[in-house]
């Protein structure tokens, strides 16, 4: 493996992800080498499933990575086409893989490919395993080819869709719902789990397009326009869509259009409490609406630093029941302690069946009042980022744009509590050179302020 190889290969928060110039064969070949050294190394069994998402290149890359793992003595379970992530991940909890890999570039664009890597417990890896893959870099090996393991090629989703529906228990009769695949691996799985629950499903953007119509398969409000108006003006009781590889989901009301997910994750948590108990995890960027309906309920909440792997490990450590973060991933403890698009937007509609997703937003608004949030960067070298956090540590004030301070919290980053129940998070990007600063408070104006003194704080010390 020559130096130009071990520089591209970067496991960030998600595992490998780049243009596909950088993503070549060679590399995923060594990753795949990487992986079967480490879970050698770590004796997690000898089977692994390796997934795809929709992209052109995506089987031909899981291809190379089942070799790889094969010639290394693994067993390799393939799915048949390009199926979610969250099935995959599943798969290999629910069948007692080593772990599962999953070639898919989520909702970039469609010159960007990667691959996630996924312990066998189906939660994302911590660094712990992924500085070992970093450290087994190396050019593909071969056992004897007697020594070899055997790849099997199967449908994937109908036993996760048989436990999708024991799990929500829902009777979806006389609801209709519009869903928008946006042309991913959501569709054909998440659509048909509605239907299967008694739905009147339509579908957009349901069928195979690698180039994504052109753009890139994230949910949100300005890409699912389409989506917005069969709900708003449409008729159908609920929406949802999926990303490219249907770890998240966004979620459209008739009334709210493209719902905040900070108040979908409350909403969400609220329907559980009424049948179950536990406590939700959230990331340190998420709305702390969801802490009051907590707290009604005698509950706790976890905050976690940005980035579901360490949402994943919380919902485990607290035996939690329920975690998200507001860029549109949930996951049910008991499930599966990962992002899963496709099962939440099956209990979403379970709740939309009993009380309208509106109706409990209303709910949580008159109890607790309106929340607004917002977020915006600032430039800031990668190697400026520790010293720029350093300073700060100092430059704190005891009150910002007017409110006293009532606690830090220095989780990733520093996130300002005020007096008044408003926030500020000043953290590092983790993929690009930049300090984002979010802020929540009662009114888009308060926000406003809140970002601009956060502004202030940060630009003289970058």
């Amino acid at each position: 493996m020559d130096e130009d190889d071990a520089a591209a290969i970067s496991f960030g928060t998600d595992g490998w992800r780049a243009t596909l110039d950088v993503f070549t064969e060679p590399r995923v070949r060594i990753v795949g080498q990487a992986i079967a050294t480490t879970l050698r190394e770590r004796d997690e069994g000898d089977s692994v499933v390796v997934g795809y998402d929709a992209r052109n290149t995506s089987r031909g890359f899981a291809e190379e990575l089942a070799r790889v793992l094969c010639a290394n003595g693994f067993d390799v379970l393939l799915p048949e086409r390009d199926t979610p992530t969250p099935v995959v991940a599943w798969t290999a909890k629910e069948g007692d893989h080593a772990g599962a890999l999953q070639i898919t570039a989520s909702h970039n664009p469609p010159e960007y490919n990667g691959v996630k890597f996924i312990p066998g417990q189906g939660a994302p890896a911590l660094p712990d395993i992924t500085e070992d893959v970093v450290s087994n870099l190396a050019e593909p090996e071969s056992l004897p080819e007697d020594e070899h393991g055997e790849v099997t090629e199967r449908d994937l989703v109908a036993d996760y869709a048989d436990h999708a529906i024991d799990y929500a228990d829902a009777d979806l009769d006389g609801l209709t719902v519009a869903y928008d695949a946006m042309y991913g691996s959501g569709r054909g799985v998440t659509d048909a789990l509605l239907e299967r629950a008694g739905a009147d499903v339509t579908a957009m953007r349901d069928y195979l397009d690698p180039e994504f119509g052109g753009g890139s398969p994230e949910p949100t409000a300005e890409k699912v326009g389409e989506l917005i108006e069969a709900v708003t003006e449409g008729g159908a009781d609920i929406g949802f869509v999926n990303d490219g590889d249907a770890d998240r989901l966004g979620i459209v009301t008739p009334e709210r259009g493209f719902l905040d997910p900070n108040l979908f994750l409350a909403a969400m948590y609220d329907y559980l409490l009424e049948t179950r108990e536990g406590d939700v995890v959230r990331t340190v960027s998420t709305s702390s609406i969801v802490d009051e309906v907590a707290h009604d309920h005698g509950q706790d909440v976890h905050e976690t630093a940005v980035g579901f792997k360490w949402v994943a490990e919380a919902m485990a450590e607290h035996d939690a029941l329920f975690g998200g973060e507001e860029s549109g991933g949930f996951g049910l403890t008991d499930h599966l302690r990962n992002k899963d698009g496709v099962l939440l937007a099956l209990v979403a509609a379970a709740a939309e069946s009993e009380t309208s997703l509106d109706s409990r937003v209303d709910g949580l608004i008159e109890a607790y009042g309106e929340i607004h949030q917002s977020r915006i960067s600032v430039d800031c070298p990668d190697d400026r980022k520790e010293p720029v956090l350093s300073d700060l540590e100092t430059e704190l004030p005891d009150a910002v744009a007017g409110v006293a301070v009532d606690g830090i919290n220095t989780v990733d980053g520093f996130k300002v509590r005020l007096e008044d129940g408003t926030w500020l998070l000043m953290r590092p990007s983790g993929t690009e050179p930049k300090l984002r600063i979010y802020a929540e408070a009662g009114s888009e104006e308060r926000v406003e302020e809140l970002l601009e003194a956060g502004r202030e704080l940060v630009e003289p010390l970058v």
